[in-house]
């Protein structure tokens, strides 16, 4: 059998891995939750995924320096700040409902391009924000909606960062490569982690046992358990985010970024296959509704948006 050469499928191959891999992944963080910290998971994490590039310099030829240290710096933390909210989230909430708060970042990259630098936006996104937004109050349900639940606010102000992030990869980090980029955002959860484990060994807390206390705990000596399933996360993050950087290098960005949306049943395929989670109806319509709102912002970003007529 011939394999197909067309950049397109080979990107949504490369993206579906990457989809496949991190539903998988994430939801082993519920594990890891019950016996350690967030802080340490991501120290020991960054730890691992550091050393696993060390490791694999001589085999590949990665460009490591960046060009605006600055740029690269500020845009880390600010992706650093929306993957411990995730991974908080995740001590608690199904991979899917994270999920998919996380993927309301189209819409917010919207928002701040149209507010802080003053992109135009069309009638088409403008309403895809709307049933993106909608979608949300779907999948968090009324207790979100109605301010009740914290917890259940988490991953869309994950998303408010992580789309911050991608507006900062454009507009402050043009010409890094992929493994710079990554790197960084490696280095600055491993910097959030150091804070957070010496602060709360130092100072501590009462700590809930259990996932509860997954934000709150500082240094513990865990079972071997929560180190392989560590390392499982920091080879699965390379490897994701290596298929999906390869992926948006090989076809157009705005079809890639699409096909990204196959993290919201995947996740809620592997809760169901793990831990027979099931999601109720509203939260399948709403994710399929942020689904479609990243769709059409997408889509639309690859047309001449109409000049404003008077």
């Amino acid at each position: 059998m011939k394999l197909t050469t067309d950049p397109l499928l080979i990107a949504a191959a490369l993206v579906l891995g990457f989809a496949t891999v991190i539903g998988f992944t994430d939801n082993f963080v519920r594990v890891i939750a019950v016996e350690a910290g967030l802080w340490q998971f991501h120290l020991l994490r960054t730890v691992m995924a550091v050393s696993l590039v060390l490791i694999s310099l001589p085999f590949l030829p990665l460009r490591l320096r960046p060009k605006r240290l600055r740029g690269v710096v500020a845009r880390s933390a600010v992706h650093g700040v929306s993957m411990l909210i995730y991974f908080g989230a995740l001590a608690f909430l199904p991979v899917a409902v994270v999920a998919a708060g996380l993927f309301t970042a189209p819409i917010f990259v919207l928002l701040i391009t149209r507010f802080v630098y003053g992109h135009p936006i069309g009638i088409v996104r403008v309403l895809a924000v709307g049933v993106g937004f909608a979608g949300v109050a779907l999948v968090l349900g009324p207790e979100a909606v109605q301010g009740a639940s914290l917890a259940a606010l988490m991953p869309v102000l994950a998303g408010v960062f992580y789309a911050l992030g991608n507006v900062a990869t454009r507009e402050w980090c043009e010409g890094e490569s992929a493994e710079v980029l990554t790197l960084g955002f490696f280095l600055a959860l491993g910097t959030f982690g150091l804070i957070g484990v010496v602060g709360l060994t130092l100072f501590p807390v009462p700590v809930p046992a259990g996932p509860e206390g997954f934000m709150l705990r500082g240094w513990v000596w865990p079972s071997a358990s929560f180190y392989g399933w560590t390392f499982v996360q920091a080879a699965g993050s390379l490897l994701g985010i290596g298929m999906v950087v390869r992926a948006y290098q090989i076809a157009e960005a705005s079809r890639v970024s699409v096909f990204e949306y196959l993290a919201l049943p995947l996740a809620a395929f592997w809760g169901w296959v793990l831990w027979d989670e099931s999601l109720s109806i509203h939260a399948v319509i709403g994710m399929g509704m942020i689904a479609i709102a990243g769709a059409m912002i997408a889509i639309r970003g690859r047309q001449p948006e109409p000049s404003p007529t008077a």
